[in-house]
């Protein structure tokens, strides 16, 4: 049986055999996919933002509820809404006990939208529990003004989808727009198969809030949301997890996605930081190809994995901390995944099988081979995890004398034992280095990595003293941690002479292997490590301003 979420359904938006609900006169038959939402702490910084988005988003929401004083705005709304005869505007007025922020009654929140639409605005947002505290046919009269948004938003879940329709069926409205908490990636699937199954005869707009909605803010649209809710900026987001317009045009490129896209997705616990996202949909974009590329912050590898195959998901990146825990999910690996006992790339075949691939081992192989010969090579791995075993595996593979080195003697020992390796605790490096050097130290560990929530938090960690890297004798540090662009360690190894191998170039080449499994074409690496050096350096320079 098929699942419901197959590309051939969720494409309602982009089949002209479906019947479409009609909506009000004065609207365009399509609506563009990107509503901006405006904010704004005086009404003419609110008009300033919105001239500014005009041209490149002409769907815009003025979330009027961010004023301290709504209707100060409205004369400079008219005349705004006059010069932009191409702009669709919805005025959006929400009670602080329904999620916004105006501390008015709700009679007082319709005086505002009755204006707005005199002013202009073609649609006006009113909530469901706004609608249960008017008379009956005062919905209706806000109706015969613009179109009507009833809106719903859950803070806690996504639950009762069905029995909310219901309720808002019993009152007039154009759209139908229910919004919902995903605490967990599927709740992503529950609002898309609700889109689906209600979008026939109604035209709706959902979406689920949350870092773990951003599935919903890109697919939903080929589900039958009518359009998507975005921020003008980062910074500036009117609900949790909306997405920045620029980023959902050029990153995601909403616009394309219909019912042909493929989907794939970055999967670990946080991802908040990946630039996954960035560097994967760059490559679809260069070599033109229908695919969008996600952020899935899977807090279990069952959410994960019933996520997958219900979306259904193409292929995935995996990083931590389920590059290990995800094998005994899949339906097969290649021998080098079996051996190294983790997988960081899955492929999800025609037949709906799971297959798992390390790319990782590519990543590391592949900047060290442009340099050294590996063959005899002494190397100094930190770390026993995912990173860390297609390190040491791969590395033993081509021949390297490997030493494991781990803040965890037993997992690091254990690691060694596996690979053939050698087992190195920090008290035996003196003694070791009177009898040889290492040639290159590689970090497979998180330490120096920035904190998702707290950027350059972690930076100032560092899995080696300088006294301790300088004992190495290396000449080579390999980096894995890529965020921040330059750590800690890197930076005493740089003062020291040491060649640098950026995590950066690490993650670029991985991620070209991930591209060409996928899509068995040739990646466009430079294209690649492009944006992701781009990426590193605004994050630095913005990271730095906030000090």
């Amino acid at each position: 049986m098929r699942s419901p979420l197959t590309p051939c359904k969720l494409h309602a938006d982009n089949d002209m055999s479906t019947p479409r609900p009609s909506l009000p006169r004065h609207l365009p038959l399509r609506l563009p996919r990107i509503c901006v939402a405006v904010v704004g702490t005086n009404p003419g910084e609110m008009i300033e933002k919105a001239e500014a988005l005009s041209r490149e988003n002409p769907f815009i929401e003025f979330r009027l509820d961010y004023l301290s004083k709504p209707a100060l705005i409205l004369p400079g709304l008219k005349k705004f809404l006059e010069y932009h005869s191409h702009v669709i505007a919805i005025a959006t007025c929400r009670r602080a006990a329904n999620g916004g922020k105006f501390r008015g009654t709700v009679q007082g929140e319709v005086d505002i939208l009755v204006k707005a639409a005199a002013a202009g605005c073609q649609i006006v947002d009113l909530s469901l529990e706004s609608a249960a505290k008017l008379k009956p046919g005062e919905v209706e009269k806000l109706r015969t003004k613009a179109g009507l948004i009833l809106s719903y938003h859950d803070f806690r879940g996504t639950k009762n989808l069905e029995k909310t329709f219901e309720r808002m069926q019993q009152y007039p409205a154009d759209f139908i727009k229910i919004v919902s908490t995903a605490t967990c990636l599927y709740d992503n699937v529950t609002m898309m198969k609700f889109l689906e199954h209600t979008s026939d005869n109604r035209s709706m707009v959902g979406v689920c809030m949350g870092e773990q909605g951003i599935i919903s803010r890109v697919l939903g649209v080929r589900a039958g949301s009518q359009f998507t809710f975005a921020a003008a900026t980062v910074g500036e987001e009117t609900a949790p997890g909306q997405i920045a317009a620029r980023t959902l045009r050029e990153t995601y490129r909403i616009e394309q996605v219909d019912n042909a896209t493929r989907v794939y997705g970055v999967a670990g616990d946080p991802v908040s930081h990946s630039l996954s996202p960035l560097l994967m949909n760059t490559a679809f974009r260069r070599e033109a190809i229908n695919a969008v590329y996600l952020s899935l912050h899977a807090k279990s590898i069952k959410d994960l994995i019933a996520c997958a195959r219900d979306i259904p998901l193409h292929g995935i990146s995996v990083t931590m901390p389920y590059k290990e825990e995800i094998i005994k999910h899949l339906d097969n690996t290649d021998p080098v995944t079996a051996k190294i006992g983790a997988c960081n790339t899955v492929i999800r075949s025609q037949d709906g099988k799971l297959y798992g691939f390390n790319t990782d081992v590519f990543g590391v192989l592949r900047p060290l081979e442009a340099r050294i010969a590996i063959k005899d090579a002494a190397i100094l791995v930190l770390g026993a995890g995912g990173a860390a075993r297609a390190a040491v595996f791969g590395l033993r593979e081509r021949g390297a004398n490997v030493y494991v080195m781990n803040r965890t003697a037993s997992a690091g020992q254990r690691l060694a034992k596996q690979a053939k390796a050698k087992y190195l605790g920090k008290s035996q490096l003196k003694p070791l280095m009177k009898k040889m050097q290492f040639q290159v130290v590689i970090n497979a560990t998180s330490v120096g990595m920035d904190d998702p929530g707290k950027p350059m938090k972690n930076s100032k960690d560092t899995p080696l003293s300088e006294a301790e890297l300088k004992m190495t004798g290396a000449r080579y540090l390999m980096e894995m941690v890529y965020a921040p662009a330059e750590t800690k360690l890197m930076k005493i190894a740089r003062a020291m002479g040491m060649d640098i191998i950026s995590g950066a170039e690490m993650f670029v080449h991985q991620g070209a292997r991930q591209f060409e499994i996928w899509t068995g074409k040739p990646a466009p690496a430079e294209d690649m490590h492009r944006v992701v050096v781009t990426a590193l350096a605004s994050r630095a320079a913005a990271a730095a301003g906030k000090k």
